[in-house]
């Protein structure tokens, strides 16, 4: 019987080991920078659950003081070994920095290689970097839904620099122009017709260009292409500022001071010009409404179930159009009334 008693005594204790922490702590253990705490609150924010949601309205207070650097570019171009270089030179001149790294989900199993870490050897193994690989889940632009929550865990967490590489899907990539105060766009003489890989996207969200690679044939020429290019694009309004054009070769570590330089130097003059908190209220504009659609989108889809076959069913035999099936499943989340012409509801 006594064993007994210590045996349930010990497997209380094991399972109160194992149980979450409350949220109160979770928030203060984040705040303190402890690094499980942050990898937990990730979770939660990745898992969209009232928890996460919850967790980062107790955070909220303590975010908006990193600057937040968006890395993007086609396959290929170096980014993640680009990021470790830039992560190093940020910690020796004293600065914490996480890493958000987001890697292309499967179309066919959902799942993604996230292997960002591998490529980040140097950085990863420094206890003032928190690097988090996430999946795409499908975004067009690249940029995991849940990885701005993660941002905000990594600002409230204290990390003075967050940067977000993103999936290497050449120009629809715009989407981390929204999502950082900084964008770098990174492109290799390997990519072939460099213009082609200029499309609009990548050279409208642009605020500082790198040509890596830069010690292979082409390079210089891609420079040019770009800087050609950018004869035709206005200064930023503001600020005035016109996006350099750095070579680096990040295997190296050539160039990446100046890269770093440019960054910083870009982050300065937004802030003086008020562009900077412009930009930021932008973000938050989006990040609202994206929510609003998420979740609008998770309630109808949710509601409609199995109807939504048969919508599909009706659609397929022409009894219906795709706008009609959508307008009834919206009716049943919105007790039988449907958009208006004006934004509002209409019965």
């Amino acid at each position: 019987m006594a064993r007994g008693t210590a045996a349930t005594g010990r497997k209380g204790r094991r399972e109160a080991a194992s149980a979450p922490p409350p949220r109160s702590s979770l928030a203060e253990g984040v705040r303190a920078g402890d690094s499980l705490s942050v990898a937990r609150a990730i979770s939660l924010a990745e898992d969209r659950s009232p928890e996460g949601a919850a967790l980062l309205a107790d955070l909220a207070p303590s975010t908006g003081r990193a600057h937040r650097i968006g890395v993007t570019g086609p396959p290929g171009a170096g980014k993640s070994t680009l990021v470790n270089g830039l992560a190093r030179l940020m910690l020796d001149g004293g600065r914490t920095v996480g890493i958000i790294a987001v890697d292309p989900t499967s179309p066919f199993t959902g799942g993604a290689l996230l292997g960002d870490r591998v490529r980040m050897q140097g950085a990863a193994g420094d206890p003032r970097v928190f690097i988090r690989s996430m999946a795409s889940r499908g975004d067009l632009g690249g940029l995991a839904a849940a990885a701005q929550d993660a941002c905000d865990v990594l600002d409230a967490a204290g990390k003075d620099r967050i940067v977000m590489e993103t999936v290497g899907v050449g120009q629809t990539e715009v989407e981390v122009a929204g999502a950082a105060d900084t964008v770098v766009v990174i492109l290799h003489p390997e990519a072939g017709d460099g213009v082609q890989a200029m499309k609009a996207g990548l050279m409208e969200v642009a605020d500082v260009f790198v040509v890596n690679k830069a010690d292979r044939e082409g390079a210089d020429r891609l420079v040019q292409d770009v800087l050609d290019v950018l004869e035709l694009r206005r200064a930023a309004p503001g600020d005035g500022w016109r996006p350099p054009v750095l070579k680096t070769v990040a295997s190296t570590g050539e160039g990446l001071p100046a890269l770093l330089a440019s960054v910083e130097e870009h982050a300065a003059r937004s802030r003086a010009s008020g562009s900077f908190d412009r930009r930021r209220r932008g973000r938050v504009r989006s990040r609202i409404r994206d929510l609003v659609e998420e979740s609008l989108r998770a309630r109808v889809l949710g509601a409609g179930g199995d109807a939504l076959e048969g919508l599909v069913d009706e659609v397929v035999a022409g009894r219906e159009s795709p706008r009609g099936a959508a307008l009834r499943l919206l009716r049943r989340v919105t007790g039988g009334r449907e958009p208006g012409s004006d934004h509002g509801w209409r019965r």
